[in-house]
């Protein structure tokens, strides 16, 4: 063999990483497939007359598309366009960075800026300055996380008992979706039941169209929503049937009954739907966060979310990735960080990914953790998965950062599985719903997977989803048959975060409901850091709560542990 055929062994062992089995591509900045650093995004300008205004970033209003139309009407504080726009752009970035300028401050300046000037102000920053304006800038002081509970056979008892355990780790929000979407009533009533159990407080939603969605969430057998995609190109807003307006409509439909909600965008979206129309991703994507703004919505799902391929394959695109969930929170929204999508092969990769978002701290630094085996995540796994809850646990510990999780020892978790699958067996009995056996039941409270529980008859549970919303069930009648079951401390949680509705709490910016059902937004909770020594600090009982694992040995006796 000559020298050039062979090769080295170290090769051969770097070529077997599983980060070579990513994808990486080359920029391709005209058809989009670049972060955030393009010549062919428009530089930044503004010009108002008459209190309108009638150029933006380059563009006569003669010429706007109707996200240029959308952004100008709604999104920008007109009477300082002209005024901050005109402020150097290194100004403002440091502005962000530097604890001696308010979060106020900041907000104020960045109500009259263009998307094209966002643009100019994030490309200054690297990484740790996003991570150290990000501190500043979430709304809500205290960070927090949201879950998926879902299964792949769309089983109820196990979506209810993984939502159990999941709220009693810590999630503040959980989140399912379906693989049949006729399912989808059954499955939003186990995980409502199962929330309840775990934790009273955590808030619920169900991914699925937007007409069931909606329904469910008016019904009270959800609390929230967050699945409302838009986008950053007139075209791709077209091609999904959709407008800005007809969005905010929604929203306000939405908001109309109590129920929380956000929309749902990212970079690299545009580019997977093959009109980015020669602009950066992260430009569309500001776009997007102005135009949620304007909607008047009080929060946005972003991170590239189910698009993190994208911007993962490209130079930079993690940065992008950050930087878009800094603007979300720089323009005063609710900012659910994305970590929701399985991206990369190497575990180093995926824990570099979190970072951003997990150092800093933001509103939900997941807006999807796995709280199932990612073979059982119906929205096509995610960045961590239940295998992944001790490694989660011991990264806060060792850098004292709050990723909204804890240690439970496993005693604790095999009962409220346990009680989570009886609380919903009682609850299908009550509203004549195809029976859950007590087979199933144990099968809860030791399983890992849906492929740990009994099959079940799917054709008569999608007869009973029907008549779920054939009978016009609530979630007071959830409510009503958990009393009537002997399940007195669920029915109340329930009954007590539906109350939440009337109060209009859950619409304020970044709301969460504590175990004690008090509200926490950026009113009653806003972010007050202003440098070392301020903001949120991770002390007290909260943290001897994370320094508690699976496995600590005691200081006094080595023989033994004190988990």
């Amino acid at each position: 063999m000559t020298t050039a055929e062979r090769r080295s062994k170290r090769t051969e062992v770097l070529e077997a990483r599983p980060v070579n089995l990513d994808g990486f591509v080359e920029e391709w900045p005209e058809k989009g497939l670049v972060a955030m650093e393009s010549d062919f995004d428009p530089q930044p300008s503004v010009r108002v007359e008459d209190g309108r205004i009638v150029e933006l970033d380059g563009r006569a209003r003669a010429d706007f598309d109707f996200m240029d139309t959308f952004i100008a009407d709604h999104a920008i504080d007109v009477d300082t366009a002209e005024e901050v726009n005109a402020i150097p752009s290194i100004e403002i970035a440091r502005m962000l960075v530097d604890p001696r300028s308010s979060r106020d401050e900041v907000i104020a300046v960045g109500r009259g800026l263009t998307p094209a000037k966002i643009l100019d102000v994030v490309k200054l920053m690297n990484v740790v300055e996003i991570m150290m304006a990000m501190q500043k800038m979430r709304a809500r002081r205290t960070p927090a996380n949201q879950a998926h509970s879902t299964s792949a056979k769309d089983n109820p008892i196990q979506v209810a008992a993984d939502a159990a355990e999941g709220a009693l780790r810590g999630f503040a929000e959980l989140e399912t979706t379906l693989g049949v979407v006729r399912y989808a009533p059954l499955v939003a009533i186990a995980l409502q039941v199962g929330g309840q159990v775990g934790r009273g407080g955590v808030l619920t939603q169900c991914a699925l169209e937007e007409a069931t969605e909606l329904e469910l969430g008016m019904r009270g057998i959800t609390a929230y929503a967050e699945t409302i995609s838009v986008y950053g190109t007139e075209s791709v807003f077209v091609d999904g049937d959709d407008t800005p307006w007809s969005k905010t409509f929604l929203a306000g439909a939405y908001a109309s009954r109590g129920i929380k909600m956000r929309f749902t965008s990212g970079t690299g979206s545009e580019v997977q739907m093959g009109n980015a129309e020669g602009r950066s991703m992260l430009y569309l994507e500001i776009r997007c966060i102005l135009m949620a703004r304007g909607a008047g919505v009080q929060g946005l799902q972003n991170g590239s979310i189910s698009c993190i391929g994208v911007p993962g394959a490209v130079p930079g695109g993690i940065r992008a990735v950050a930087a878009e969930n800094l603007i979300a929170s720089w323009m005063d929204l609710e900012c659910a960080s994305g970590n929701d999508q399985s991206f990369s092969h190497s575990s180093m990769r995926r824990v570099s990914r979190a970072l951003p978002q997990l150092l800093p701290g933001t509103d939900f630094v997941c807006s999807g953790y796995s709280g199932v085996p990612n073979a059982d995540n119906m929205f096509a796994g995610s960045n961590f998965d239940t295998e992944d809850y001790d490694d989660w646990n011991t990264i806060q510990r060792d850098l004292q950062v709050d990723g909204g999780l804890r240690h439970v020892r496993e005693t604790e978790i095999l009962q409220v599985r346990e009680k989570a699958a009886r609380a919903l067996q009682a609850v299908f009995a009550e509203l004549d719903l195809p029976p859950i056996t007590d087979a199933e039941v144990e099968a809860a409270v030791y399983a890992h997977g849906s492929g740990d529980y009994p099959d079940r008859d799917v054709l008569e549970d999608l007869k009973g989803a029907q008549s779920v919303m054939d009978r016009g069930v609530t979630g007071l009648d959830l409510v009503k048959a958990l009393e009537r079951s002997g399940f007195h401390d669920v029915a109340e949680n329930l009954l007590t975060v539906l109350r939440q509705r009337v109060s209009g709490d859950l619409l304020q910016t970044s709301a969460i409901l504590t175990a004690d059902f008090v509200p926490l937004s950026a009113i009653n909770d806003a972010n007050d850091y202003g440098g070392p020594g301020s903001g949120y600090r991770l002390e007290g009982e909260r943290w001897e709560q994370l320094k508690k694992l699976r496995h600590v040995t005691s200081a006094e006796n080595p023989e033994t542990e004190v988990s």
